[in-house]
């Protein structure tokens, strides 16, 4: 079983987690703006090579790169063949989450994993040759069972605290899963199942998200409620690692009031208008489509909700739990989806970009603007799973 990576700052202290923190939110009556100055201390304490730097006195070697070339190194890095497909809980995801932490680090982001990192650990099972890998049960003896059925994948969490003394203790979600499936049978006499569309994509989305109110931060616009970039392990294995970051959170679970994830957004879907557009699942289902719609958001509802893909990502075990919670998608049912050829090269990258724009002008309203609301219905079948 890996271990976590123990983060530079906190090694001479007494770790403390944002779970331990335990950030506050306002109806509580608790002030907030302290944890701000605590965190971003905290994080500029990091060395300047490959980790942290202090936010305030640098400007990032490419943000004068335009952001389609951005997207474009970060999709064609996560979905690589060196990744092996980011299967949960295998050397690729490693790869994949070393990588997401050094990007976060690199922005400015500070952690909000496990231990003062920007990993939390999640035990994998196999229970029997053969079957699916699943969640360790909760009071399970990891000691008891084989090593060859046992693994450890990663959720990815990042913060950048809000700074409304009103608001900074309310927390939106952002995020996506950066796991896929890893290896496959061969096709082509290509066995890696890269997930470049699903959904290196949708993680390519978060962090540029999170590079942005970063950005703003560093500028003196930081967020006015706090945003959680959080990268989920193991969707494919069944929401696996939303499930288990929901079981156990490392911020004030009371605090979130709202989610939005990313899922599938390489390439344009002629129904929902074509490059630069894309679509929310349960558009109408919660305030934040009347929100989409209020912008002019290139944004539209779902063009196929008899798929019910409201139900089939990361946003559901949010919304089970009472929070407005949706996928910001563009998937045109290709051919590619679970095949060794979604691979980046087949990507429209202005539609990304375009794409990544439109969610990080949902994410500001959604930082300052209203919280987001059920609509009269909004919520059925959710218990249900749909």
């Amino acid at each position: 079983m890996r271990t976590l990576s123990a983060h530079p700052c906190l090694e001479a202290r007494p770790r403390r987690t944002l779970g331990s923190m335990n950030i506050p939110s306002p109806r509580k009556g608790v002030p907030f703006v302290p944890l701000v100055g605590l965190l971003l201390a905290a994080h500029a304490c990091s060395p300047r090579s490959d980790g942290p730097v202090a936010v305030g006195d640098f400007v990032l070697a490419d943000d004068t790169v335009p952001r389609v070339e951005r997207v474009r190194h970060l999709l064609q890095t996560l979905a690589a063949d060196s990744m092996e497909g980011r299967e949960a809980g295998t050397a690729g995801e490693l790869r994949a989450v070393r990588f997401l932490e050094s990007e976060l680090a690199r922005y400015g982001v500070a952690p909000a994993g496990a231990g003062g990192g920007y990993r939390q650990p999640v035990v994998l099972v196999q229970p029997a040759e053969g079957d699916r890998w699943q969640r360790l049960p909760e009071g399970s003896d990891p000691d008891t069972i084989p090593g060859d059925r046992l693994r450890t994948a990663y959720n990815v969490l990042g913060v950048v605290p809000g700074t409304d003394p009103e608001l900074a203790g309310e927390i939106v979600v952002v995020g996506a899963h950066h796991d896929h499936v890893g290896f496959g049978e061969t096709v082509g006499g290509d066995s890696i199942y890269n997930g470049a569309d699903d959904d290196a994509s949708g993680s390519v989305a978060v962090l540029e998200m999170a590079r942005e109110m970063a950005r703003a931060a560093r500028d003196g616009a930081a967020p006015g409620r706090t945003v959680l970039a959080a990268f989920f392990t193991a969707e494919e294995m069944g929401l696996v690692g939303t499930r288990y970051w929901i079981d156990n959170p490392t911020v004030d679970f009371d605090g979130i009031v709202a989610n939005l994830q990313v899922e599938m957004i390489a390439r344009p879907d002629s129904l929902a208008g074509g490059v630069g557009r894309g679509w929310l699942t349960g558009y109408e289902r919660s305030t934040m489509g009347d929100l989409l719609a209020a912008q002019g958001s290139p944004i539209v509802p779902d063009p196929r909700p008899e798929l019910r893909f409201f139900f089939r990502s990361d946003n559901l075990p949010f919304a089970q739990r009472g929070i407005p919670a949706h996928t910001l998608s563009s998937y045109n049912l290709h051919t590619d989806y679970h095949r060794p050829s979604d691979e980046a090269g087949l990507a429209n990258y202005p539609h990304m970009a375009t794409l990544v724009e439109a969610a990080t002008a949902m994410l500001r309203e959604l930082t300052t603007g209203p919280i987001p609301e059920w609509n009269e219905g909004g919520q059925e079948g959710l218990q249900s799973g749909g």
